[in-house]
């Protein structure tokens, strides 16, 4: 039987966006996963970014993330654009504000799909333009006295 794209499931569902937040407590990718089960998806991606102990050769201490008031809407604005450029059954994001330590999780992005390589790129896309586009800010100590602040705009 050759593969159709008329089926149901592989296109995008009605209401895909399943959580986008900003949020000052631990973050759980076992909550964003099961947001994201669909009996249409053949595929989950999911990416959890965690803080590391270094960054650009420096040993990392400490780590905070702030944002801007507009980052949910933002982040609500990338998720649409994703969500209209993949056949996306269900998507959820969550980043994480306040002080965090290193293996922390920071971010958690996920998407589903009918077909795996959907959801692999939908899910890169996503990370990729919410640490790109979304007004959230990490403040970086560094064990030699140093600190610096990266934002994503």
């Amino acid at each position: 039987m050759a593969p159709t794209h008329d089926h149901p499931g592989e296109q995008a569902a009605q209401d895909p966006i399943k959580l986008l937040a900003i949020r000052d407590a631990p973050l759980s990718v076992d909550e964003v996963f099961r947001l994201v089960g669909d009996d249409a998806a053949g595929g989950i991606a999911l990416f959890a970014g965690t803080v590391r102990n270094h960054d650009g050769g420096a040993d990392v201490d400490e780590l905070g993330y702030s944002c801007h008031p507009s980052a949910e809407a933002e982040m609500r604005r990338v998720a649409e654009k994703v969500v209209a450029e993949f056949p996306v059954r269900a998507l959820a994001a969550v980043h994480r504000v306040g002080d965090l330590g290193v293996g922390d999780l920071a971010v958690v992005v996920a998407v589903s799909c009918p077909h795996r390589g959907e959801a692999f790129e939908a899910c890169r896309k996503l990370i990729d333009d919410l640490k790109h586009e979304v007004p959230i800010w990490k403040h970086q100590k560094f064990s030699d006295g140093t600190e610096e602040w990266v934002g994503a705009c």
